[in-house]
């Protein structure tokens, strides 16, 4: 028997140290398997990833991939958190989001984990003159109230602190925010309603209470389309010129900083979202050590309404779960959960229930606050917080050579380059080179809708709102509509050529995609019984080089009006369009939709 030596746990002591090099030649091993002909770095290259903002992921980080030295909690430039405790006490703070006067859903989430409230005030949501009602029975020394109430912010705010003040409340023991964020305001609105200069006033109010007066709301620019950096750049250019208006009016640089909290979108990008929050607190010490007053930037993180979709939209709970564990690991201060029926109108209890229950595992049996920053000391977390800084900062200096934010607003500089983001990944989108579960990947078209009761449309006139989507959900709805007005979907039929190990994939890969457009494929039976007129072979290459032709031949004599080939283009005879992984599947299943009758 092997006596094993008992020096302890030395792993791989006695092996020969492995290079980068050696890995590369590895990798060039398993590429040329699948026939790509490529070395050294282009190996690793192959296997890499682009970014927005012209960042790349590559497949593996090591010690030579360095980045500046994050610091430490509570200290600047606050990479790794803006306390020293971090979340490690009690976990971060769960925002519940509320736009409607409904005291029961309030109390209900205060009741079951929700520890601060964030809402939406002003008509047509919760009127200002319902804030009393909405907020019977909170204690607001305990949980803490963030308002968006738009052009009615300061009616609103002054409303709040007079139900403090008659409910006894000192003013030191309020928490929260009185959300003014005039510039957040014109970006989704396009106009004015109030300048910065009433954020002055704002602030003075908030002073001599533990409120907060300003929010600097990322989330327009996110939901228009914009990048990770985008995002970063928006928002610090909003917060620098927050912090020229209430500095230019008497408050110090210090007391300025401590009157904004950032909003930013959370993902189930669960890397870029970490990153993205890291580099944010990283960006904005940087403003902070230029005005003489580096300080921590307070971050209330919301999880995507871009990501949600009405269609199968039980899957939205495991991308809010994602992205929820993003904002906490990547040091969010407070996390708001959007319910996974967000995007189909008022949230029903079970939806918040389980929003707010998100948070509740992640803290309490996931433990992800136990630890600050457990990200930190990843080389490719620190890599990529990195380089998003950059971008981010290289964003914001644009905006502060076009005039600042207001005037970048204006000039149409920001809705122009989110726009430009957007045609980008719009087009990966339609390519599926973005996968969206349950969309365009794994559709169900036999899924029985969900219906929730209708919200107001929200404020608009500015940038727009993007969901990914967006392009496939008006292909659903045409679908519906023939359903609803002839009993049965547009159809296509799937000829699989061969044995099940020549088809099966593109057969899996064809079905998903007319699927994805609302289109029902027919693999079973013959072609002549399935009620299509259009057709899709499926096979192997070697199986289209035989037998392709004639059978697309056999197709159009029994009535067949187009054949697909599931496939890389080739010239196939009685072959009328390729469909394969890159295609733009939303052209495709338009223009299929288009021949079909199907308005």
């Amino acid at each position: 028997m092997t006596v094993l030596p008992d020096d302890g746990l030395s792993l791989a002591a006695e092996f020969p140290e492995a290079t980068h090099e050696q890995w590369q030649r590895l990798v060039e091993g398993v590429l040329r398997k699948s026939g790509r002909e490529v070395s050294g770095a282009a190996a690793e290259d192959a296997l890499s990833t682009p970014l927005e903002d012209g960042l790349t992921t590559r497949p593996l980080y090591t010690a030579r991939d360095t980045a500046p030295d994050p610091g430490l909690p509570g200290f600047a430039p606050f990479v790794r958190g803006g306390t020293p405790e971090g979340a490690t006490v009690g976990g971060w703070d769960v925002r519940q989001r509320h736009a409607a006067a409904d005291n029961s859903a309030v109390l209900a989430d205060l009741e079951n984990g929700v520890s601060s409230l964030w809402l939406v005030v002003g008509e047509p949501d919760i009127p200002v003159a319902a804030l009393a009602s909405v907020l019977d029975g909170v204690y607001l020394d305990l949980a803490p109230v963030v308002l968006e109430a738009g052009a009615e912010v300061e009616p609103a705010a002054r409303e709040l602190l007079r139900l403090a003040e008659e409910r006894g409340v000192a003013p030191q023991a309020l928490r929260g925010n009185l959300g003014a964020d005039p510039l957040g305001l014109e970006a989704r609105t396009g106009q004015q309603p109030y300048d910065l200069a009433q954020v002055t006033g704002l602030a003075r109010l908030a002073a001599p209470t533990g409120l907060r007066a300003l929010t600097v709301d990322a989330l327009p620019y996110h939901e228009a389309g914009g990048s990770a950096a985008q995002e970063l750049g928006a928002s610090l250019a909003t917060g620098v010129a927050y912090l020229r208006e209430l500095t230019g009016a008497g408050l110090s640089a210090a007391e300025a900083c401590a009157q904004l909290e950032f909003r930013y979108a959370a993902t189930a990008d669960q890397f870029l979202t970490i990153a993205k929050l890291r580099a944010a607190r990283r960006l904005w010490a940087r403003v902070g050590e230029v005005c003489g007053a580096p300080s921590p930037q307070r971050q209330h993180v919301v999880t995507s309404s871009v990501m949600t979709t009405p269609r199968d939209p039980w899957v939205n709970m495991l991308r809010a779960t994602v992205a929820a564990l993003a904002a906490g690991v990547g040091g969010a201060d407070a996390v708001t959960v959007l319910p996974y029926d967000h995007a189909l109108g008022r949230p029903d209890a079970f939806a918040r229930r389980i929003a707010r229950n998100t948070s509740t595992i992640l803290i309490e049996e996931a433990h992800l606050a136990r630890v600050i920053d457990p990200a930190g000391g990843s080389w490719y977390v620190e890599r990529l917080t990195d380089e998003l800084a950059h971008a981010g900062w290289e964003f914001f200096q644009e905006i502060e050579r076009a005039g600042g934010q207001a005037a970048a607003l204006r000039s149409g500089l920001v809705a122009d380059r989110l726009a430009e983001t957007w045609s980008v990944r719009k087009a990966k989108l339609a390519e599926r080179r973005e996968p969206i579960t349950g969309v365009s990947e794994f559709p169900f078209l036999a899924e029985k809708p969900v219906v929730r009761e209708p919200v107001p449309e929200p404020p608009s006139g500015g940038l727009p709102r993007v969901r990914r989507d967006e392009d496939f959900a008006a292909l659903r709805a045409r679908s519906d509509a023939h359903l609803a007005a002839t009993g049965a979907r547009p159809r296509v039929y799937l000829a699989a050529l061969g044995p099940a190990a020549a088809h099966t994939a593109r057969l899996t890969f064809a079905a998903n995609l007319f699927q994805a457009g609302g289109i029902e494929p027919v693999t079973e039976g013959a072609f002549a019984e399935s009620g299509a007129r259009e057709v899709c072979l499926c096979s192997s290459d070697a199986l289209y080089e035989e037998r392709a032709g004639a059978v697309a031949g056999e197709l159009r004599s029994a009535g067949a009006t187009q054949v697909f080939l599931a496939g890389r283009p080739a010239q196939y005879s009685g072959v009328d369009t390729y469909v394969f992984a890159g295609c733009d599947a939303v052209a495709v299943l338009s223009a299929a939709l288009d021949r079909m009758g199907v308005s």
